[in-house]
């Protein structure tokens, strides 16, 4: 792994441990959706981008707007 993929693998992580209320809820409904088969991930790397949600078999991403995303 590259150092710039590891930096923002880390950056990712720090998210995950620190996501907003407004993730904190979206994350509790759509890990429900697992049962369906639609498996959702949050705080993925894609390129030098940090997507909030994604669901990569369906090539979806959810993002979650707020100060934080400015």
């Amino acid at each position: 792994i590259g150092i710039e993929t590891q930096l923002v693998n880390d950056r990712a992580r720090v998210l995950r441990n620190n996501a907003t209320a407004a993730e904190r809820r979206l994350w509790y409904r759509l890990r429900q959706l697992k049962v369906s088969g639609q498996k959702f991930r949050r705080q993925v790397p894609i390129d030098h981008f940090i997507v909030d949600f994604a669901c990569l078999s369906h090539r979806l991403i959810v993002e979650v707007d707020g100060a934080t995303h400015s």
